[in-house]
């Protein structure tokens, strides 16, 4: 996927006021429209320009866009990193009303296809002089997700000044954090999304998690994955050893003459959330072969190939 320079686009400074990106919209739109356009690639261009103005109109999606940094270039190859848009409040927009039909691959991975709203929430409500809903997404840490805890987070609340500048202001918050919460999982806390109008109740603020990347452990739902290094004897023999969990170290059993990369089951030591049964850790084992970096070592491997000669390659024939 490429990345796309909404900037670049509009002709814009990435320090472009409100006014500015509107004027540079309108300009360009009659420059590019493709029902009078004698450019030709005005289609295109048109939809481009359709595309930036949706982000950068709306000062929720560009502060995200922003926070991705300013060294990327148009048509680099781009994923966008972890947590990317983590700490944001926001309460969602529509498109802009403009004749395109659809917005790029690189559009829809960042702001998903009904804005930037994650999938799920409902739309704001005005109903009754409700306030709106406002929505963020939060990282934590895997033991968190495990052990269940009570964190504080800075949301940042992007908007336009009265000057049309981009600013934004923060509040802190201090969340329970369910034993057991996956990636995706999505957390009410009530009344703390907009004020409402006239006397009316305000919104409610929908957070959601997101688990951190671990340097031990990967996941996926409520299994918790672990790649085991083990030697060549305790694979070949069959041993007990000690692996990390993350309720704490447990004995584990390698059955003899084990494979790389065979996966080996601990049953109830992944995430476990109240009323619903937990999940497993997945042990995958790797076979690490000792450095051969001295004389004595390289003559045991010489010995093992005489004594136990064996073609692993066998069944690729030729």
């Amino acid at each position: 996927m490429d990345f796309k320079d909404y900037y670049a686009v509009m002709g814009l400074a990435r320090d472009a006021t409100r006014d500015e990106i509107k004027k540079a919209y309108r300009k360009r739109a009659r420059k590019y429209h493709p029902d009078v356009s004698k450019e030709p690639d005005a289609e295109r261009r048109f939809k481009e320009l359709g595309e930036a103005y949706e982000v950068l109109k709306d000062p929720e999606k560009r502060a995200a866009y922003d926070h991705l940094g300013s060294d990327w270039r148009a048509g680099q190859e781009f994923n966008p990193p972890p947590g990317w848009d983590a700490g944001f409040e926001f309460a969602g927009g529509g498109y802009t009303d403009t004749d395109q039909t659809g917005f790029s691959d690189f559009f829809e991975t960042l702001f998903g296809r009904g804005g930037f709203r994650p999938a799920g929430f409902g739309a704001p409500s005005a109903r009754g002089g409700r306030g709106e809903d406002h929505h963020a997404r939060v990282e934590i840490g895997l033991e968190d997700a495990f052990n269940g805890a009570t964190l504080g987070f800075q949301l940042s609340i992007p908007e336009y000044d009265a000057q049309g500048r981009l600013s934004s202001h923060s509040r802190s918050i201090r969340v329970r954090i369910p034993k057991g919460v996956t990636s995706g999982k999505r957390i009410r806390l009530a009344g703390q999304g907009g004020p409402g109008l006239n006397g009316g109740k305000a919104g409610d603020l929908f957070l959601e998690v997101q688990l951190k990347p671990h340097p031990l452990y990967r996941f996926e739902e409520r299994n918790v994955y672990l790649t085991l290094p083990v030697t060549p004897w305790e694979a070949a023999l069959g041993d007990k050893v000690e692996v990390p969990t993350l309720a704490g170290r447990v004995e584990l059993s390698i059955p003899a003459g084990a494979r790389s990369g065979q996966k080996l089951r601990l049953k109830g030591r992944g995430l476990g959330m109240a009323g619903k049964p937990a999940g497993d850790q997945i042990v995958i084992l790797q076979i690490v072969l000792p450095d051969a970096d001295t004389e004595r070592k390289k003559a045991v491997y010489r010995k093992m190939a005489q004594e136990m000669p064996y073609n692993p390659r066998e069944q690729l024939g030729g």
